[in-house]
């Protein structure tokens, strides 16, 4: 393995640590940006709350009011109805004494109808007075539920808005965790960046050594058959043919020459001169 190729491997192991990094600052400013619009959505929604809260607490404000207001007039009422009523007792020991004292029948018949009236006047103020302070318990008791809704509404209101200062800090830290995500992401970024270049760059550089071995191969594949063929060029032929030149064929004929069958020839006539 060439130098080149160990840095490649290298490269490529830094690109992709440079990758894992990246994806995990895009992970943590996700989570942080998550943190941040919960934050701030909080702190919207407890606004809310505490306006539509304090919408509700005007509202009670404003029964509270007119259950005051009439729980006041029916005390009052009351009061005057007593007042009478004091009176007409008075009046009616009045009465009870000029009836009791009258001296002929006029008197006494206009003492009766004076006593029986006034008597009759004490029995409407009773009543009177009777129904407006059931009237008035009934008043006070919804005064008192409505009272007890506002203070209720009122702690809400106050709780929400002593949360508020925590929730703006914690806006306000979570903001800055977003600014610095945002800040180590666009390093990562640029280191991943950094690395792709590099290791493109080394990339292509190994395919231009590639590409110029094979250039160099192939022009020197040619010498390589030329000398192939001249090792099997016509020089060995010849001298093959050489070796199975005409002399050696010659020799052969010459062995077989017609000395020897003249010898043969000899031979037999002279056995037949024997003869």
């Amino acid at each position: 393995m060439t130098p080149l190729e160990k840095s490649i491997i290298s490269l490529r192991r830094r690109k992709q640590i440079a990758t894992n990094l990246r994806k995990k600052s895009e992970n943590q400013l996700k989570t942080v940006q998550s943190l941040e619009k919960r934050s701030s959505s909080g702190l919207h929604s407890i606004d809310r709350k505490i306006e539509s809260e304090k919408d509700e607490v005007d509202d009670v404000s404003v029964i509270l009011n007119q259950k005051t207001s009439q729980l006041d007039s029916i005390g009052r009422l009351i009061t005057a109805a007593h007042d009478n009523l004091n009176r007409e007792k008075i009046a009616l020991s009045i009465s009870e004494e000029e009836l009791e004292f009258a001296q002929n029948p006029d008197e006494k018949h206009t003492a009766q109808f004076n006593l029986n009236v006034i008597s009759e006047h004490i029995k409407e103020l009773e009543f009177e007075i009777k129904s407006r302070e059931k009237t008035g318990k009934t008043i006070a008791t919804d005064v008192g539920k409505y009272q007890e809704i506002k203070s209720h509404i009122d702690t809400k209101i106050k709780k929400q808005s002593k949360s508020k200062p925590i929730l703006r800090e914690t806006i306000s830290g979570n903001h800055k965790d977003v600014q610095k995500s945002i800040k180590d992401l666009e390093r990562k970024i640029k280191t991943e960046q950094l690395a792709v270049i590099t290791l493109q760059k080394a990339t292509l550089n190994l395919k231009a050594i590639h590409l110029k071995k094979g250039k160099s191969t192939r022009s020197k594949s040619p010498s390589r058959k030329a000398t192939k063929t001249r090792s099997k060029s016509p020089s060995r032929k010849a001298t093959k043919t050489r070796s199975k030149s005409p002399s050696r064929k010659a020799t052969k004929k010459r062995s077989k020459s017609p000395s020897r069958k003249a010898t043969k020839k000899r031979s037999k006539s002279s056995k037949k001169s024997r003869t």
